[in-house]
């Protein structure tokens, strides 16, 4: 084992990166030798135990953790590790199999001080903190740790933040998307996060590592500075790889890093709370005057940036909550939840107040005036009547989903938060992203995630089966809250609130997620579309109506986002089913919100769930773990169905702006051109347009636009643009080929892809290099679904026309193709 693990190290260390943390095969046999350990590898082999195997519930962590227990109980002898050693070693494994043993060993009395100096320090305790405060009456060891987590030592034996932190400023003007810091073609290494940061920027900066190479040659951490920061999918990948170049290593954890500062003009909300979660300081201030390569200090508790060359101010700032220095002290937000909540429940236990060592988060008051609906939903998954913009709160989520380029992370952020079994009543994995073109790899991972969530009580989709939002939607209890490890992951009969995968796996582990509740802004749609204007022209009707409002602009430098951070609420007089509601949530992505509501008929809510039940008892019997999940929803749906009832807002309800859109004033369709899904224009402003290539399919679309699609195509004897399909569901697939649409583009030659998302993402199958595309795809960033790819975002209908004439239509040619739908 040795000579390979060196080999392997001198390899990686040639490529810049550390060598990867250790296998549970590995780690057994580094036990062993351990035991009897070579001549000249003995700092060697401590040094790997010590720094190498990951921490938590991972499975090298147990066989570590049980090797350690062995030599503190004399069961096992190692020449390099004592008694107290081995339980000085176990207090830094962040938590898991760890735990139990420390608590036993506060009965041991050779062992008891140190073991109660370990668990001192350590918050992943969960419920097994009322074990230790049972011990305590007769047992003062164990009475050490429990005054040690009153007093919040594990808090406040940690430095604060510097009063003064001065940086070397790395900077990329524009957008940076987390496409740009974590690349979809490289999603397979996303899990190895140091090989991952390899490829950030790479296709956005010349020679990015290099460049930041030579600015810490200053001998200050960078800080990362751009005009919009993060925009895009919820990649905590984007975060691993910024924070793996501008932050610093965590002890005991292998490859992972936190800490670091981030500056931007606008930062996207998912990826400002993955910044938290990384304990990374996030700050929004005006970066105009901030240039590359300047030696700057912060001073976070005085808001302002100084140039140390010059001695200016070039910047003024307030901190997003007062919470924020307490998640940087804590190693990062969700520590800080664990770590406060352990202290305030040993608190409450003890019969005293909550703990006054922590930064109170804000308690806004209440306006005059109603709750909005989404207000309402949060308030009812927190025991009231609804919540305030800018209260903090930990709702109760009934939903948490996770998807396959992300889940590996997700897997490790669980393991070390040492979680054996789902907190959230619904937790579900699919493979939506690898499905189509799986390599040996990934078929490791299939097998591996599919173990793993189902048998902490998750459900787990089957490869081929489609895309995780298509799916998780129908799983949704109405009027609840969830959360989803895809910036898409919008429900349209509830709410839900993106995060990056280590929130996702908070969230998974303990059924709550932390919220600072997020100010809404209501779009009411009013009057009937016209012949020809589809939902996805309602989609972009709302960045059309708020560019030519003032509420938008395209520009990225001190760019105005009406929507940025908050969370679109929409009303429409028509009365839409549940798929046409999710094309609207599910397209809030784009415009940066936080989450998305729109109000529905109770009758199409209704008839919705009763065709989920359905869909849910047939996973039963094609035997879909985990059964008594799966069974549990059923049930719960049943009891909704019983007395439906739909949340809505108060007619007095307050919102932070209200943009009003007259469909009818719409006469022809709206797309969002190359590179930009905010910068939306009408037909006809794109007119003639040459297509090279289009893609029909996403989390955008459902079974109808696929049929009218068909119906478009079918008048075709040929296409002038290469045709993508991929049906986003295994259902609608079946559907599609039941009702013989299928056979149209396979007719016409359309290259069908098995459902999923496919180019949507561009990890595996990618458009030819320099195309122009017409996409009813998500989002439309540079080199996302090819190479120097321009594309235009719009409907199926629409796309279906491309195709055929292989260049965007007239306004008068779309109308007269689309005329027999």
């Amino acid at each position: 084992m040795l000579e390979t693990y060196l080999f392997e190290e001198k390899e990686r260390l040639a490529l810049g990166l550390p060598a990867r943390p250790l296998t549970e095969t590995r780690t057994l046999a580094l036990c062993d030798l351990l035991e009897a350990p070579p001549a000249g590898r003995e700092a060697l082999l401590l040094d790997l135990l010590t720094h190498r195997v990951p921490p938590g519930v991972d499975e090298a962590a147990k066989v570590k953790a049980a090797f350690l227990g062995a030599i503190a109980r004399r069961e096992k002898h190692s020449p390099l590790i004592n008694e107290e050693k081995a339980v000085a070693l176990l207090g830094t494994m962040l938590g898991g199999y760890s735990i139990r043993l420390l608590i036993d060993f506060l009965d041991m009395a050779d062992l008891a001080p140190l073991a109660a100096e370990q668990l001192s320090r350590s918050i992943f305790v969960f419920d097994d903190y009322r074990t230790v405060m049972a011990m305590a009456a007769e047992n003062s060891h164990a009475a050490a740790v429990v005054e040690a987590w009153k007093t919040a030592r594990w808090f406040s034996d940690r430095p604060p933040v510097a009063e003064k932190i001065t940086l070397t400023v790395f900077r990329v003007d524009g957008e940076i998307t987390t496409d740009d810091f974590s690349p979809a073609g490289q999603a397979g290494t996303r899990s190895d996060i140091p090989l991952h940061a390899l490829s950030m920027l790479q296709s956005r900066y010349e020679k990015p590592l290099e460049t930041m190479a030579e600015l810490k040659q200053k001998g200050y951490p960078l800080v990362f500075v751009g005009d919009v920061v993060g925009t895009g999918s919820s990649r905590k990948s984007a975060v691993n790889s910024l924070v793996w170049h501008i932050g610093h290593d965590i002890p005991h954890v292998p490859n992972k890093r936190r800490g670091g500062v981030v500056l931007g003009g606008k930062i996207a909300p998912i990826f400002f709370n993955t910044l938290e979660d990384a304990g990374a300081l996030a700050i929004e201030c005006d970066v105009s005057a901030l240039g590359h390569g300047d030696t700057v200090s912060v001073f976070p508790q005085d808001g302002r940036i100084v140039n140390e060359t010059t001695g200016k101010e070039v910047a003024r700032f307030v901190l997003k909550s007062p919470v924020l220095l307490d998640g940087v002290r804590a190693g990062g937000r969700i520590a800080l939840i664990v770590g406060r909540t352990l202290t305030n429940s040993v608190r409450r236990d003890l019969g005293l107040a909550d703990a006054d060592i922590f930064a109170d988060p804000a308690r806004p008051k209440k306006s005059a005036g109603g709750f909005t609906r989404a207000q309402k939903i949060v308030g009812a998954a927190c025991g009231k009547a609804g919540v305030v913009p800018g209260e903090y709160c930990e709702p109760v989520l009934a939903t948490v989903g996770s998807q396959d380029t992300t889940g590996s992370m997700t897997r490790d952020e669980l393991k070390e938060l040492a979680c054996l079994s789902f907190g959230a009543d619904l937790v579900m994995q699919s493979f939506c992203h690898t499905a189509a073109y799986p390599t040996d790899n990934d078929k490791m991972m299939h097998a591996d995630l599919t173990a793993f969530f189902t048998q902490r009580g998750g459900i787990a989709l089957r490869p081929g089966d489609g895309v995780i939002h298509s799916w998780i939607n129908r799983m949704l209890l109405p009027n609840t809250v969830g959360t989803g490890g895809d910036s898409h992951t919008r429900f349209p009969v509830g709410i839900s609130f993106p995060a990056g995968s280590g929130l996702v796996a908070f969230a998974a582990a303990t059924g709550r997620m932390p919220l600072d509740m997020p100010e809404s802004v209501l779009v009411k749609f009013s009057g009937q579309c016209r012949p020809g204007i589809t939902l996805r022209d309602m989609v972009n009707m709302i960045p059309y109506a708020a560019i030519s409002r003032g509420f938008l602009t395209v520009e990225k430098k001190n760019k105005q986002n009406l929507f940025s951070g908050r969370i679109l609420e929409m009303e429409s007089e028509a009365d839409l089913t549940v798929a046409q509601a999710f094309e609207l949530t599910d397209a809030s992505a784009e415009r940066s919100a936080a989450a998305s509501t729109i109000r529905l008929n109770i009758e199409r809510v209704v008839e919705f769930v009763k065709g989920n039940v359905a869909l849910l008892e047939d996973l039963l019997a094609r035997g879909y773990r985990d059964a008594g999940t799966i069974s549990r929803r059923i049930e719960a749906m049943q009891q909704w169905l019983a007395d439906p009832v739909l949340i809505q807002a108060d007619a007095d309800a307050q919102y932070a702006a209200v943009l009003e859109i007259d469909c009818s004033a719409y006469d022809q369709p709206i797309l969002a051109c190359p590179n930009d899904p905010d910068d939306v224009r009408l037909l006809s402003d794109v007119a003639g347009t040459a297509i090279d290539e289009v893609f029909i399919g996403s989390c955008m679309t459902n079974v109808s636009h696929f049929r009218n699609a068909a119906a478009i195509l079918g008048q075709a004897d040929r296409l002038k643009a290469k045709l993508w399909i991929t049906p986003p569901t295994r259902m609608d697939r079946d559907t599609l080929g039941a009702e013989n649409h299928l056979a149209v583009f396979e007719r016409l030659g359309a290259r069908i892809e098995i459902p999923g998302c496919s180019l949507c993402m561009g990890n595996q199958a990618r458009v030819s290099p320099g195309a122009v595309v017409m996409s009813t795809s998500t989002r439309n960033f540079p080199n996302r679904m090819g190479d120097d790819t321009k594309v235009f975002l719009g409907s199926a209908e629409l796309a279906a026309v491309c195709a055929i004439l292989g260049r965007i239509p007239t306004a008068d040619e779309y109308q007269d193709m689309v005329s027999m739908l």
